[in-house]
């Protein structure tokens, strides 16, 4: 099948992407169809098989593409010896880094059904590269005798996913700024390891 006129790969691939970002987003996966994503673009059905082999391809690829952005940028985040300086740094990023994502973090966490089992397995892994991060920060705060928790791993499901709150109600230009919300957040969840 020939190519869309002034269709480009270069261009139309990151297209896709986003037009599935974006429908997946707002209809969740199993509603969403080839066709439509394919509408969205403005290109034909069967041209995006040009540039994914199927609809599974391109949620892996979308959940994929966030955890590696995610690991990426964290790995840019200096670790210090204080392991309270180094949650707080974590809170902070966690929040700031998906406030900017809400479509990626939504599909992120409520599409990961939709995988086939191997996919599942390697965004699982993904994932749990995170949590592990933030599972050995709260580690070294219990031997350094700063943070009193009982399961580290239990503990850092909690916090991610009271962190992953924000995205729900946040509103940029709302009552509170966003520093006052990482503020907040991090005054709990510096309560919740605490001694």
């Amino acid at each position: 099948m020939a190519r869309t006129q002034g269709s480009h790969s270069d261009i139309t691939g990151p297209r896709i992407h986003k037009a599935a970002l974006k429908l997946f987003a707002q209809h969740g996966y199993a509603a969403v169809s080839m066709r439509q994503i394919a509408g969205e673009v403005g290109v034909q059905a069967g041209a995006l098989y040009n540039y994914t082999p199927d609809k599974q391809s391109l949620l892996f690829h979308l959940m994929h593409g966030h955890m590696d952005d995610l690991l990426s940028a964290r790995a840019g985040s200096k670790r210090v010896k204080d392991a309270l300086e180094n949650l707080r740094q974590f809170v902070g990023f966690h929040i700031r880094f998906h406030l900017e994502r809400p479509d990626e973090v939504f599909i992120a966490y409520m599409e990961l059904r939709n995988l086939t089992p191997e996919n599942f397995a390697a965004i699982e892994a993904l994932r749990r590269t995170y949590e592990n991060d933030l599972e050995g920060i709260l580690r070294d705060g219990v031997a350094q005798g700063v943070f009193a928790v009982p399961d580290t791993k239990v503990a850092t499901l909690a916090v991610i996913a009271m962190l992953n709150g924000v995205n729900t109600w946040y509103r940029s230009g709302g009552r509170l700024s966003l520093d006052q919300v990482e503020t907040i957040y991090w005054d709990m969840v510096r309560k919740a390891v605490a001694l």
